[in-house]
């Protein structure tokens, strides 16, 4: 009898999870991790801690700019439910956050849940550009030499990134004759359904009205340059907590590797996120093993745990538990289709 799609997918995850792991723990000593652990400067953490929260507030910021052109989003539900998308994702398998984060914001603010939805895609887009924009930045003046593959990946995401922006950018300009022109494609299809996809994909593009309104979609990639800024100054301050030191303007390089291992479909990030934070440290500026190692696991707490608290207290005050967001998952992606 043929395994289940579901099941596949599942067993695929845990062993990308558990091979990420077994690369990351492979020659760390754990004793000297954990007295590197011991003898971190908790002041350091602390304060990686406060201006890593601090990012979902510019989160939040930035997400109104782009939410401005197809309605009125309060600073207040933005928050929360960025807050409460980065804890399901972190909480709940398969990146349920993601999908939930504009549902849920969309269903609080009266809006079109699959224009919402839109406005995710481009966030992602601004993200990758302003990451490998950083990074490019800031290596002529960091000391390291991170290898002609890195440097024409970083090219490539750069080149995407902005040809996928400029590819929304035409398809923002004609919201109803793209809807017209998905319905003729799907013409073979029954009427229902046909209509479906034209109605879809007009939303959709209703929803990239901010590619019309360059004022507002400036204003979301100047908001991403403090976002990641501050995101590096966690990794900055908890790498020193550990006397793992590199200019901060290495710590962008750091940043870089970082965002693509929580990329991988791993839960939480677990495994990717540690061992390109490993990789980085020990690659680049030749950081001893164990306390790199050390400073991966407290970073991942750093970066994970304070938001999941709070997202569940915000969940708690909304009436939301982590079953009933399991169920909006399968209500949010029907939305989203649909």
């Amino acid at each position: 009898m043929p395994i289940p799609r579901l099941r596949w997918h599942t067993l695929f995850i845990a062993a990308l999870t558990l091979g990420l792991l077994w690369l990351f723990f492979r020659n760390v000593e754990l004793h000297a991790t954990w007295q590197a652990i011991t003898h971190a400067r908790p002041g350091l953490i602390l304060a990686a801690v406060f201006v890593t929260l601090l990012t979902y507030v510019v989160r939040a910021w930035r997400w109104q700019a782009l939410l401005r052109p197809i309605g009125k989003a309060r600073f207040r539900t933005a928050f929360r439910t960025t807050v409460i998308g980065f804890a399901a994702t972190f909480l709940l398998p398969g990146r349920v956050g993601e999908v939930l984060r504009p549902y849920l914001l969309a269903r609080t603010e009266g809006l079109k849940a699959t224009a919402t939805f839109a406005t995710v895609i481009i966030e992602r887009l601004l993200d990758v550009c302003t990451v490998v924009m950083l990074f490019a930045v800031a290596l002529p003046f960091v000391n390291v030499d991170v290898g002609r593959e890195v440097k024409t990946a970083s090219a490539i995401a750069v080149a995407g990134s902005v040809t996928a922006l400029i590819l929304l950018f035409m398809l923002a300009g004609h919201p109803e004759r793209l809807g017209q022109w998905a319905g003729k494609l799907a013409r073979h299809l029954p009427t229902r359904i046909a209509n479906l996809t034209e109605q879809l994909v007009r939303t959709f593009a209703e929803g990239l009205k901010v590619m019309r309104h360059p004022g507002q979609l400036v204003l979301a990639a100047f908001w991403s340059v403090p976002l990641w800024t501050s995101l590096a100054l966690g990794v900055w301050l908890t790498s020193l907590a550990f006397d793992l030191t590199f200019p901060f303007l290495g710590s962008f390089l750091v940043l870089a590797l970082l965002a693509a291992g929580v990329s991988l479909p791993t839960p939480g990030g677990v495994g990717g996120f540690h061992y390109t934070y490993l990789l980085a440290l020990t690659q680049f500026f030749g950081a001893p093993r164990e306390a790199s190692a050390a400073a991966a696991l407290v970073l991942h707490a750093v970066s994970f745990v304070p938001v999941t608290l709070v997202g569940l207290v915000f969940m708690w005050q909304d009436g939301l538990t982590l079953g009933s967001l399991k169920g909006m998952r399968a209500e949010a992606e029907s939305v989203e289709k649909t």
